[in-house]
C-alpha cells in the first residue's frame, strides 16, 4: 500500500487524472444539485486539492485560473442559488485580499496590527464619498455624483489613500514595539470608525452614522455590474494581482529585509536594514490591498456606514493570517476562506438545518450558539495544527547553483 501512494504521489499523470475526475465530480453536483452547500464545498476543495499535487507551477496556475473563471462561476450557473453561491465568494476573495495585505504587516514584518480594518474604511469610504449623491450636496456641483466609470480608477485611489494613511500611522506608531504596538494600532482602528461616524457636522462629509447610499456601481462600455456573479470577476482579477505581488515581494529583497526584521530588529538593523523605512514600506502595500477591497465592497452594496468596520473584524482577519500560517500565502488564502465560508455559509445551514429538524429548548438554540460553535472550531484548529494550517516554509536553493554564481565586489 506504501509502495502505491508513493508511486502515486510521484506520477504526475495520475495526480492530474484525479484532480479532474474530482472537479468533474463536484462541479457536476453543484450544477444538478439545487442549493448543495457539500458540493460548492467539494468544489472549492478542488483548490486545495491542486495546491497539494505535485504538478509544476505553471499547470498548477492553468487549472487554478480555469477552475476561477470557467468552472466555479458555470457549475453555479444550474440553478437559482448561483448568486447565493457568488455572494459567498465575493465575500471571501474580499476577505482573502485584506487577510493577504495582513501577512505582510504581521506575517512576513512581525508587526502586531489590531486595527487593520480601518484601511478598509478609508478604501471604501474614498469612493463612496465622491460617487453618491453625498458628494451632491459637499460640492455643489452636476459633475457630482461620479458615474460608475470612475470605479476602476478609484480602486487605485483607494489603494494609494490607504497606503497614504498606512504611512502616517507607521511613522509615529513604530517608536513602539510588540503589545503597545498593538493597542495603538487598535486605537487607530477605532478613530477613523469614530471620525466616520461624526463626520455629518460642522461639514457633512460622510453622513456620520446614517452611512452613504447609492453608490454607484461599476460600469464600463454601458455595462453596469450589479450581481455578485458579475463582482465576482472584478475580484477574481484583483485577487490575482494580489496574490502574483505578494509572492513576487516575499522573495525580493523588501521581503527579506521584513523577514530578517520579524526574527531580530538588531541583527537587521547591524546588517545594514533601514528599519523605519522598510516598516513603513511593509505598512504602506498591506494598507494598500485593503483599501482597493473597500472601493470594491462599497461599489457592491451601494452602501457603507462606519458599523461594518469594527474592531471585531479586525480581530477576524487576524485570525484567518493566524490560523492559516503566518507568512505562508498559501496559508492565509486558505485560512481566510475557511474562516469566511464557516461565518457566511457552513455555520448559518448548519444551525438552520438542526432548528428546523430537531426540537431543542429555545435556551439552547443553534441559532444562539453560532459563535459559540466558530470559537470552538477555532480553538481546535488552533491546538491541533499550532503553526497554521499550511506552515510557511523557506525558499530552497541548490547550493551547486549557488556556488557558481559569481561572487559581487559590492
Amino acid at each position: 500500500m506504501d509502495k502505491w501512494i508513493d508511486t502515486f504521489q510521484k506520477n504526475r499523470t495520475s495526480q492530474f487524472i484525479v484532480l479532474g475526475l474530482f472537479i468533474l465530480v463536484s462541479s457536476a453536483s453543484v450544477y444538478f444539485l439545487e442549493r448543495s452547500v457539500t458540493a460548492f464545498l467539494l468544489l472549492l476543495g478542488s483548490l486545495l486539492l491542486l495546491h497539494y499535487t505535485h504538478l509544476t507551477n505553471r499547470t498548477k496556475w492553468i487549472v487554478g485560473l480555469l477552475l476561477l473563471v470557467v468552472i466555479i462561476p458555470l457549475a453555479t450557473s444550474g440553478g437559482t442559488s448561483q448568486q447565493d453561491y457568488m455572494e459567498v465568494a465575493v465575500q471571501t476573495g474580499i476577505y482573502v485580499a485584506m487577510a493577504l495585505g495582513l501577512n505582510i504587516v504581521v506575517g512576513f514584518a512581525g508587526l502586531l496590527d489590531l486595527g487593520f480594518v480601518a484601511f478598509f474604511a478609508i478604501g471604501a469610504y474614498t469612493y463612496g464619498i465622491f460617487a453618491s449623491p453625498q458628494a451632491t450636496q459637499l460640492f455643489h456641483s452636476d459633475f457630482f455624483p461620479l458615474a460608475g466609470t470612475w470605479f476602476w480608477p478609484f480602486i487605485l485611489i483607494g489603494g494609494f489613500m490607504a497606503a497614504i494613511f498606512g504611512i502616517l500611522l507607521g511613522i509615529p506608531v513604530l517608536r513602539v514595539k510588540g503589545d503597545y504596538l498593538a493597542i495603538v494600532t487598535l486605537g487607530f482602528g477605532e478613530i477613523i470608525r469614530i471620525v466616520f461616524n461624526n463626520m455629518d457636522k460642522p461639514v457633512n462629509i460622510t453622513n456620520g452614522a446614517q452611512g452613504l447610499s447609492q453608490i454607484q456601481q461599476p460600469e464600463i462600455f454601458g455595462f453596469t455590474f450589479s450581481l455578485a456573479s458579475q463582482f465576482y470577476y472584478i475580484v477574481i482579477v484583483i485577487l490575482l494581482v494580489i496574490i502574483i505581488g505578494v509572492q513576487r515581494l516575499e522573495h525580493s529583497k523588501l521581503g527579506r529585509s521584513w523577514k530578517a526584521i520579524r526574527e531580530d530588529e538588531i541583527a537587521a538593523q547591524s546588517m545594514g536594514i533601514p528599519l523605519v523605512k522598510t516598516k513603513l514600506w511593509a505598512f504602506a502595500l498591506g494598507a494598500s490591498f485593503s483599501g482597493m477591497m473597500g472601493v470594491v465592497f462599497s461599489a457592491k452594496n451601494m452602501f457603507v456606514d462606519p458599523s461594518s468596520f469594527t474592531l471585531i473584524e479586525s480581530i477576524t482577519i487576524l485570525v484567518m493570517v493566524i490560523l492559516g500560517g503566518m507568512g505562508s500565502i498559501p496559508g492565509v488564502i486558505l485560512g481566510a476562506a475557511v474562516i469566511s465560508v464557516l461565518n457566511l455559509q457552513i455555520l448559518t445551514e448548519v444551525t438552520n438545518f438542526l432548528t428546523q429538524n430537531i426540537s431543542i429548548p429555545d435556551t439552547l438554540s443553534p441559532t444562539k450558539m453560532q459563535r459559540l460553535i466558530f470559537g470552538v472550531i477555532l480553538v481546535l484548529i488552533a491546538v491541533y495544527r499550532p503553526k497554521g494550517l499550511i506552515t510557511a516554509k523557506a525558499k530552497q536553493y541548490d547550493p551547486a547553483k549557488l556556488a557558481e554564481q559569481p561572487i559581487s565586489d559590492k
